[in-house]
């Protein structure tokens, strides 16, 4: 889970002490510590600047500090009062060129004439089209503080993303169509470089790992899933293709990958089941079929949740009860497992789909809220659905029959309520893919996410 670094700028003309006619001063010190320390219990931590800006040189001297400190990932400007936008402008244009995030916050109350310091500074800003944030509310009110929280981790995201690096371990799996990615659009729109790799370096890293390896990769398992999988030629091959794409990722410095997964590696060494299960569980945004979409959502919603992310195929969808049923193709991390369906190693079972089988995971995803998403393209503008979803587990009675339901139930299930328009979500919907992700904050970030990075939203 991110934690965002902000710079706090508070602007305003009157500083110093300066007291209004009737002598109080204009900037209230004590408002401007309690709205760093909302915001410092909010999770941010916060880069203060030591004066308040009214001047063009104070403007300048600011905002070059935030635009030249790589840790910061947004300015929350604050409106200490009334101020000459003209001072302010042009340093904030200059800090936003360099792609990071800009929060206007002007705290409501007459005494101090904050809202027209805010208001004149956001007309300025609207005026020269510097795009940023504008937020009227109180320290006080949780709401305010989750809209700073959100754009703050948003722009954690969006920096992050430049100059990251995306590998691709083979081609387009099973004929994918909707998860191709343009490397120019990427680049231009969000500043990541796609690099490609062939699955033959992999299979052979895969092969030179030594028993020694295999046998330090079973504690882990065990706390996994309560056991280490029976030794064979099958499982050995899913446990070395994992332990490899880890050696890989290491020595390309990927921050996140695709992999094709079928055909290939699935019908010549071993399904990637198991060992996409794995990465998720690590933490590492990911994706099966090449799908480039995907894995940007998955990383998107592992950077931003405390819990790990399931991608699965919207397998189900009940338009009369909302219940959508999202089964992998035996890959989802094991932290996700529910007490009902604890996780358990089962194999792949599909051989028209890979005929060197492999482990795949077994398990029923526990309850929470959270968000299904998804990143795709349309006539080749990105767009992202979001719904907030519930996650629930079947009643105990009931739980074979919905297993056995789609006739392969040895993979895993989430059975998740979309709180949306179905019919809104499948219109829109752009592969068969689910991104599940738990967090109610999760949903939020990922709008303002696509505000900031000029990818379109739908909110169905």
């Amino acid at each position: 889970m991110i934690h965002a670094r902000v710079g706090f700028i508070v602007f305003g003309v009157h500083k110093d002490g300066l007291k209004d006619p009737m002598g109080t001063p204009f900037i209230d010190d004590a408002l401007v510590e309690r709205a760093k320390q909302a915001l410092l219990d909010a999770g941010l931590k916060v880069i203060a600047h030591d004066i308040v800006v009214a001047s063009k040189e104070e403007a300048r001297a600011a905002f070059r500090k935030m635009k030249c400190d790589d840790g910061i990932d947004a300015v929350v400007l604050f409106s200490g009062t009334w101020v000459w936008a003209a001072h302010m402008v042009g340093a904030i244009r200059d800090y936003c060129a360099g792609g990071k995030g800009l929060l206007l916050w002007t705290h409501p109350g007459s005494q101090g004439w904050r809202p027209v310091g805010g208001l004149v500074l956001h007309g300025g800003l609207l005026e020269i089209g510097v795009p940023h944030k504008f937020v009227y509310g109180s320290a006080d009110e949780q709401d305010t503080i989750s809209k700073i929280a959100s754009f703050a981790r948003a722009s954690h995201l969006k920096k992050f993303l430049n100059m990251s690096t995306i590998g691709t371990f083979g081609g387009r799996g099973m004929g994918q169509t909707c998860g191709a990615a343009d490397p120019s659009q990427w680049m231009r729109m969000f500043g990541v470089d796609i690099d490609s790799r062939d699955t033959t370096e992999l299979k052979q890293i895969a092969e030179g790992i030594s028993a020694k390896e295999l046998d330090e990769l079973e504690p882990r398992l065990k706390e996994l899933f309560g056991n280490a999988p029976e030794r064979n030629a099958v499982t050995e091959r899913s446990m070395r293709l994992y332990l490899a794409l880890k050696k890989v990722i290491a020595k390309e410095k990927f921050d996140f990958y695709t992999i094709q997964s079928f055909p290939g590696l699935a019908g010549d060494y071993s399904a990637t089941c198991f060992a996409q299960s794995m990465m998720l569980e690590d933490g590492v945004g990911t994706s099966t079929l090449g799908d480039f979409n995907t894995a940007l959502t998955v990383l998107l919603l592992t950077k931003l949740s405390k819990e790990r992310v399931y991608y699965g195929d919207l397998q189900h969808i009940d338009k009369k009860t909302k219940e959508i049923k999202i089964i992998g193709d035996g890959a989802c991390p094991p932290s996700l497992a529910s007490k009902l369906g604890p996780a358990g190693f089962s194999e792949h079972g599909i051989p028209t789909e890979g005929e060197a089988g492999g482990l795949s995971v077994k398990l029923i995803c526990k309850v929470g809220e959270g968000v299904l998403a998804r990143l795709g393209r349309v006539n080749g503008e990105f767009q992202m659905v979001i719904t907030r979803a519930s996650i629930f587990e079947p009643p105990a009675k009931d739980v074979e029959k919905r297993l056995n339901e789609c006739g392969i139930p040895f993979w895993p299930h989430g059975f998740v309520t979309a709180h949306c328009g179905i019919d809104v979500l499948l219109q829109h919907w752009t592969n068969e893919y689910a991104c599940l992700g738990y967090g109610e904050d999760l949903y939020p970030a990922l709008v303002d996410f696509c505000e900031i990075t000029g990818i379109k939203a739908i909110l169905p």
